[in-house]
């Protein structure tokens, strides 16, 4: 029986209130105005600068920490690709601790695009504080992640609770899909150690009562559809009708993989069985939340989702492949359109893929259904870009189980919640490859209407409070194990 000293959780959570309010939020709004914008979206963003600029920002507030937690060392890692380029940096953190073992904490400073829809007074790069809310690109998702981190161990430290040495990596290429990421984890693992805890800070909460744990992640394959029937436009009047549309040909194409009634994926290479504890789990979610499920969303009037199945909406986002497409070529805009039979349309396609499918198969499988005998003899082309793979948990040990269970009683008020999340975090695949025997506690601040990657984003302040004295709660309960 441990005789380690507890933590006060009265305690913790003044002093987080305190460091959120006097330290973290106002370093946020800094981060904030920085347009860090992920190398997908930003090519150029060595000469830019902004990466540069928000990877000071945080590592200097980091090793200003130091005061704090003895021993911390915070350093900037950066590595060169096979054409001798810079990769990505990331943020290398370690603060010893006692016992030979480690927890691993994850988040990333790369930001979304701007994306358009932000409502008057609002916009990406400006942050502003509207009660409980703080909007601006990248808060949430994923700039808390940092300060988060350390903020957790500073809890621990003040109450002189003991911790196993903690080793934070904060990357700045998620949101590309951490192309950079596995480099640094074969140069970093050696210093890592043994990892017996990941905490990722990286996900999301279906609500903010209470804490929620992912069990899951979709991956992800993402490429461009280009379909070609002419080499130029022509008159409408005079070639259709014996010219086939380019996008009605696209549409027969993107028939073959998604059945448009239902949008189910009709590709087989891009489905998995979904294990029995992951469908009870989903019900346990849909009993919870009830309409929460779906009603979070900025739905128009008279929308509703696919299904009414509340259950089934939960495995559709976590367990089963969606197409979405997110961008589009060779279309002019309503203003410029004339009466031309366009030569070509061209599409970005996004396919979430459920956990536990490679995503290279994955992607040659959507490859194949594409073009394979294109019709009217067009020329049908796909180009991938991404291929990220899903995660899905281990079993979870008691010791965390109650942890989690103790840390959302203590600091929200009600049990914690655990389910899978639709997005991908590439890291959790690398880690668990690496650390086969770890555990997790893969959670966030992501929940109803904080809208990460899309308009009006928005940071859910209490959350980020009360998950800082959470994550410090299972970090003892780690020590204590």
């Amino acid at each position: 029986m441990s005789t380690s000293p507890r933590l006060n959780t009265t305690t913790a959570a003044a002093s987080s209130e305190r460091i959120w309010e006097e330290e973290i939020l106002p370093r946020l709004h800094e981060y904030i105005r920085i347009p860090n914008k992920s190398p997908a979206f930003e090519p150029d963003w060595a000469k830019k600068g902004h990466m540069d600029k928000a990877v000071k920002l945080i590592a200097g507030w980091c090793e200003s920490q130091a005061k704090y937690l003895p021993g911390l060392k915070v350093e900037v890692v950066t590595l060169k690709n096979e054409k001798g380029e810079e990769r990505t940096p990331v943020i290398y953190m370690d603060i010893p601790g006692t016992g030979d073992d480690t927890v691993v904490l994850y988040g990333h400073l790369d930001k979304q695009p701007e994306m358009t829809g932000w409502r008057a007074g609002l916009s990406p790069w400006e942050p502003v504080r509207e009660g409980d809310r703080l909007y601006g690109r990248g808060g949430a998702d994923d700039g808390y992640s940092a300060f988060g981190s350390l903020a957790a161990i500073r809890l621990l430290k003040e109450q002189g609770i003991p911790h196993a040495r903690c080793v934070v990596i904060i990357e700045a290429c998620e949101e590309s899909g951490s192309y950079d990421l596995p480099a640094y984890i074969e140069h970093l693992v050696p210093r890592i150690g043994k990892a017996s805890l990941v905490v990722c800070l990286d996900s999301g909460c279906a609500n903010y009562d209470q804490l929620w744990m992912t069990t899951s992640l979709r991956g992800l394959i993402a490429g461009n559809l280009r379909v070609e029937i002419l080499s130029e436009g022509v008159h409408s009047g005079d070639a259709s009708g014996i010219v086939p549309s380019s996008f009605r040909i696209l549409r027969q194409v993107l028939s073959r993989v998604e059945e448009e009634q239902t949008g189910r994926i009709r590709v087989e290479g891009l489905q998995v069985h979904i294990p029995q504890a992951r469908r009870e789990q989903a019900a346990a979610v849909a009993e919870v939340l009830g309409e929460e499920v779906y009603s979070k969303f900025p739905w128009v009037p008279g929308a509703r989702p696919m299904t009414a199945d509340r259950t089934e909406q939960i495995l559709n986002r976590t367990w089963r492949a969606a197409l979405s497409v997110t961008g589009m070529e060779g279309i002019p805009a309503l203003g410029s359109a004339g009466n031309v039979l366009r030569p070509f349309t061209a599409v970005k396609l996004s396919v979430r893929i459920p956990p536990r499918l490679d995503p290279k198969a994955a992607i040659q499988s959507l490859k194949q259904a594409l073009e394979a005998d294109p019709p009217y003899g067009a020329k049908v082309t796909f180009e991938g870009e991404k291929a990220s793979a899903g995660w899905d948990a281990p079993p979870l040990e008691k010791w965390l189980e109650q942890a989690i269970h103790d840390a959302s009683r203590a600091f929200f008020g009600k049990p914690f919640m655990a389910m899978g999340e639709g997005g991908t975090i590439p890291f959790m695949e690398m880690l668990g490859k690496r650390f086969p025997e770890a555990q997790f506690l893969i959670t966030g601040v992501l929940g109803p209407n904080s809208n990460a990657h899309g308009p009006n984003e928005y940071l859910h302040i209490p959350t980020g409070k009360k998950l800082t004295c959470c994550v410090a709660s299972v970090i003892a309960s780690h020590s204590q194990r």
